[in-house]
């Protein structure tokens, strides 16, 4: 990076649509001077790769509302300069979601401009990197626990499953129903992952098709007092027909498909509740208190073994890799402290 006259240069990851309808991702230089207004200029230090990045990253319809863009939905570092009165320069905070790497530059840059009302102070107990660790992932498994909890699921009601659980978010989610005192069935296309999830504390790990959809059925039997869905598609289906009476189901994700091939059955004869978890535009307040809690009681044991570290230079691979379904846990990436 360099710095002259208050703007400083930056490396950032670019993504970029081309004629023929494809998407060409490249390492560019940029300036600050280039990003948008804003309260908040912040030297980032740690991203986190979301599979909402990934999409953006390819290019994929309905993401990104502006290219080029340099994708980032997650970005914690050090307030450069501030003009709001709640954040001096050397804040640690961090950000996640609202427009960020969306419509405006995101966290797979060095630099970031944002309304002061994007940021939240980092919380004592956990470094700039763990925040990373956890992201919007973290967060959206945490919002998805709390909105069980609320509904009356406790962990006294029976089995709850995580499906996807090997991913960003279904990582977090088994990490933390587990502190709970949940018994948490992880479902996982990875099956070999099952040593990773069980360290997390799954009591049970089981195949995608073990806990999958039977066609024909209206109904299977109940199985779930509660279900984390972070997939969608069939997989979310079967969940709905496997709960139990008055159980309830979050669905967060579309992995898998955004279709839901399902009959009103399982809400009209069981009672069962189908509860979406948006984190992009949750209120302050709740966003504020759920990372109260991830630094604290909710802080995942083992935060380190559900990340891999790496670059800007590595990103593009990992990128792909999410595409592919290749990935575990949470890909955290470094953008240096210089």
């Amino acid at each position: 990076m360099k710095e002259h006259a208050g703007i400083r240069s930056f490396r950032a990851l670019v993504a970029s649509r081309e004629p023929g309808g494809g998407c060409r991702r490249e390492i560019a230089m940029r300036s600050t001077d280039e990003l948008p207004p804003g309260d908040l200029l912040v030297r980032v230090r740690w991203s986190g790769l979301n599979y909402k990045d990934a999409l953006a990253a390819a290019g994929r319809r309905g993401v990104a509302r502006v290219y080029p863009l340099t994708p980032g939905i997650d970005a914690a570092g050090v307030v450069v300069e501030s003009s709001a009165a709640d954040f001096s320069p050397g804040d640690s905070i961090l950000s996640c979601g609202n427009d960020l790497g969306v419509s405006v530059p995101g966290g797979f840059g060095q630099y970031i401009r944002i309304p002061a009302a994007w940021a939240l102070k980092l919380p004592s107990g956990l470094t700039e990197r763990e925040s990373m660790i956890l992201g919007t992932a973290g967060f959206t498994a945490a919002l998805s626990v709390r909105a069980l909890r609320d509904d009356g699921v406790g962990p006294d009601r029976g089995d709850v499953l995580v499906t996807g659980a090997s991913g960003g978010v279904g990582s977090f989610a088994v990490a933390i129903l587990a502190r709970e005192g949940y018994a948490v069935t992880a479902a996982t296309g990875k099956i070999g992952e099952a040593g990773y999830l069980q360290g997390l504390g799954a009591k049970r790990v089981v195949s995608r098709e073990e806990a999958g959809d039977v066609p024909g059925k209206a109904l299977l039997s109940e199985r779930w007092a509660g279900v984390i869905d972070t997939v969608g598609g069939g997989v979310l289906a079967a969940a709905l027909k496997s709960t139990a009476h008055g159980g309830t189901v979050t669905a967060c994700g579309n992995a898998m498909s955004a279709e839901l091939p399902i009959t009103v059955f399982p809400f009209i004869l069981r009672g069962v509740r189908l509860l979406g978890i948006e984190a992009t535009r949750c209120p302050s307040s709740v966003r504020k208190a759920l990372w109260e809690k991830l630094a604290g009681e909710w802080k995942p044991r083992g935060l380190e073994d559900i990340a891999q570290s790496c670059t800007l230079d590595d990103l593009d691979a990992r990128i792909e890799a999410m595409l592919r379904g290749e990935t575990r846990g949470r890909a955290v990436v470094d953008l240096g402290t210089e």
